[in-house]
């Protein structure tokens, strides 16, 4: 089936069911946002080195995940999660969460040093939701459009009844809750060789098939470059991961062209026909967007008249 995406064995049709919302819609600044596959790809593996930070997280996902044999699959898969959440049918969303959750029950072990860990801790859901929500907003915000205050906190609002789902109880309303969580979970972070294999990995060609090594670099890179300074520091990322003017100038131009390139076969696409609208919508300018919507509503106004 041509809206068919399977996460986890979880078969999710972001076609069907026709008119069914999902937790956020075409206007909101979400699927503006998740529909950038740079800001997915910058905003990703920050949301990752931020998680990796604390030994209770890391531990989890390298010893109850594929991560260490398969990792660009495993974060892929995690990217699928957040599409789910963002443009999935909020009936498919919420099924696909449950069954993370079911799945989360199983992950409890200790750490190298005897820390206990559960991946439904409710202190560990908080941080990840936290850290996914930083990382793509920053990603976007920095890369590929700048994004105003109010549309910053239109983005946490949007986040918040999924981030529920997943059992946060204290989702992010600003930045200021982000760097308040932070601090609070800073003195637990450390270095570790996880974290710079992670970054070779993905810097090797391997993330993404066909695009060049130069690029991958530059969006690692650029994926450091917006952690908290702090947060790089103490994970001892040094100059080796420096975003160069040329990369700046690199990411920002691929994030451009990314919101002008149409993917219609993404979740992004089949979500705006799933809703009646043109596939390519979200890639189009708010005045387009605007157009498209009156001539649609003109439409049914018309065939309600006869």
């Amino acid at each position: 089936m041509l809206g068919m995406k399977t996460y986890l064995g979880w078969k999710v049709d972001f076609l069907q069911p026709a008119g069914e919302p999902a937790y956020a819609g075409p206007d909101s600044v979400s699927w503006r946002v998740f529909k950038n596959p740079i800001a997915l790809g910058v905003g990703g593996i920050a949301a990752v080195l931020l998680e990796f930070a604390d030994a209770r997280i890391r531990s989890g996902v390298w010893d109850h995940s594929t991560f260490k044999t398969d990792p660009v699959g495993r974060s892929k898969r995690t990217g699928m999660a957040a599409m789910v959440g963002v443009y999935g049918p909020q009936s498919a969303a919420r099924r696909v969460i449950q069954g993370v959750t079911n799945m989360h029950r199983q992950v409890n072990g200790e750490t190298p040093t005897g820390e206990a860990y559960s991946a439904l801790d409710v202190e560990l859901l908080d941080w990840v939701s936290a850290t996914a929500t930083y990382g793509f907003l920053t990603a976007y915000d920095r890369f590929v459009a700048p994004l105003s205050e109010a549309d910053k906190t239109r983005f946490y609002e949007e986040g918040e009844a999924v981030a529920r789902l997943y059992g946060v109880q204290n989702p992010l309303h600003n930045e200021a809750d982000f760097h308040a969580m932070l601090a609070k979970l800073m003195p637990r972070f450390e270095p570790h060789p996880i974290n710079t294999e992670f970054l070779d990995i993905m810097k090797s060609g391997r993330a993404a098939k066909g695009v060049p090594k130069g690029l991958q670099s530059a969006v690692v890179n650029a994926a450091v470059s917006i952690l908290p300074v702090a947060v790089r520091e103490r994970l001892e990322l040094g100059a080796d991961y420096d975003l160069r003017p040329k990369g700046v100038a690199t990411v920002k131009a691929m994030g451009a062209l990314a919101e002008r390139l149409p993917l219609p076969a993404s979740p992004a696409g089949q979500a705006c026909v799933r809703l009646g609208l043109p596939a390519t919508f979200l890639w189009k300018s708010p005045e387009k967007q605007a157009s498209i919507r009156h001539t649609i509503q003109e439409g049914r106004a018309a065939s309600l008249a006869h």
